[in-house]
């Protein structure tokens, strides 16, 4: 990180001695120093920082300077100890706070870090990088919801960056654990604990045993809106429609206005090739509930197209494609509306898209695939 340099006036403001100990000799070297630093050359400039403190033992500027040009060349060590020196001269230089945290982390030394980084952005709240450093030590010690709150700071300046993100994504996973390791500490046979276990197995997409656990939470608490919602979506991934139908109507039972169970309820109908009637009932209650669901409108309008009235199913189809307009599934139904209304060159255009959205889909897959299999070959 390349960091300014002080004029030697700026700290040596704050000490009489430091002041006079800026004679001729002194500004000459500094001229020299900043000139040499000027052309990337920070060795020189070093060499005269040098020669400026033992002419001028007091003098802050000159060791914050000499401070930053070690830390651009990564010798932490002697940045350490050369600006802790500067501040104990002078303690009002924002940037050898920063540094002399920033380098304390370098060294390890994050017990000395932390303060010095959390005065430094206390005088500089904006300063990202002092934040960045200041969030990922607070994840090493486990301080993870203060991390939390620096990095969404961080990511209110820069919300494009992919490292803050992840590193927020990787504080409230281990949030979560934490969360989850008290859940278990405090009943590993609740509910709540049986149906926490299933999303993870869900989530590692190991159905058999999610749905082991979820039936658990049934057993326990039938009655509660969400257990049978868990059962449903599981036998609903695995491709298991009427098992999935009959959550999702338990799931409706309990919880009459839960708009992704009418839609997966749906979905499973249609899925099944049950009645289509039945499905678009289901779909209208859901986007009753929630018409910016595009999955139900999407589905809504396969219903509608089965049920022969294609011209019903454009408005969803419309706007379901300006929300999502790669995914296939929407062109094929647009094309197969467009031609039931005889405009041949729209189901045309329509399916050509559809083609090219599935060849692109494949050649993703068969890419990814390609790549593994080479990796997998390398290895040892």
């Amino acid at each position: 990180m390349a960091v300014g340099l002080l004029a030697l006036s700026q700290a040596a403001a704050h000490a009489q001695q430091g002041d006079d100990e800026v004679t001729p000799a002194v500004q000459r070297l500094y001229a020299q120093a900043n000139a040499a630093s000027q052309n990337g050359d920070d060795a020189s400039a070093i060499e005269k920082y040098r020669s400026i403190i033992k002419l001028a033992p007091h003098l802050a500027a000159a060791y914050n300077n000499l401070g930053v040009l070690y830390f651009n060349q990564h010798d932490f060590q002697h940045a350490s100890q050369i600006l802790k020196r500067g501040l104990e001269l002078n303690p009002d230089m924002p940037t050898a706070v920063a540094i002399l945290g920033m380098s304390y982390v370098q060294l390890g030394a994050d017990e000395k870090a932390e303060p010095l980084l959390r005065r430094a952005l206390s005088a500089n709240p904006k300063d990202d990088r002092v934040e960045m450093m200041l969030a990922r030590l607070l994840i090493n010690a486990r301080k993870l919801e203060e991390a939390a709150n620096h990095l969404n700071n961080f990511l209110a300046r820069n919300p494009k960056d992919q490292e803050g993100w992840y590193l927020l994504g990787k504080t409230y996973l281990q949030l979560s654990e934490n969360s989850l390791k008290k859940i278990n500490e405090i009943d590993p046979n609740s509910m709540v604990a049986h149906e926490i276990a299933g999303e993870i197995d869900e989530s590692m997409h190991n159905y058999d045993l999610a749905l082991v656990e979820y039936q658990k939470a049934v057993d326990m608490a039938p009655h509660m809106p969400g257990t049978h919602m868990h059962m449903g979506d599981a036998y609903w991934y695995i491709g298991k429609w009427q098992s999935a139908q009959t959550e999702f109507k338990a799931e409706l039972t309990n919880d009459p206005n839960n708009c992704m169970a009418h839609w997966k309820l749906a979905n499973s109908m249609l899925e099944a090739n049950d009645s289509s009637e039945e499905a678009l009932s289901q779909l209208n209650s859901s986007l009753e509930r929630c018409p910016t669901l595009m999955q139900a409108r999407v589905d809504r309008a396969r219903a509608l197209v089965r049920l022969g009235r294609q011209p019903e199913a454009l408005p969803d189809l419309l706007m379901a494609e300006k929300d999502t307009p790669s995914e296939p599934t929407i062109h094929f139904l647009l094309a197969n509306v467009y031609r039931s209304q005889g405009k041949s060159s729209e189901a045309q255009e329509e399916m050509r898209t559809y083609g090219t959205l599935q060849r692109e889909a494949s050649a993703a897959v068969a890419k990814q695939a390609g790549d593994s299999s080479a990796i997998k070959s390398k290895a040892q």
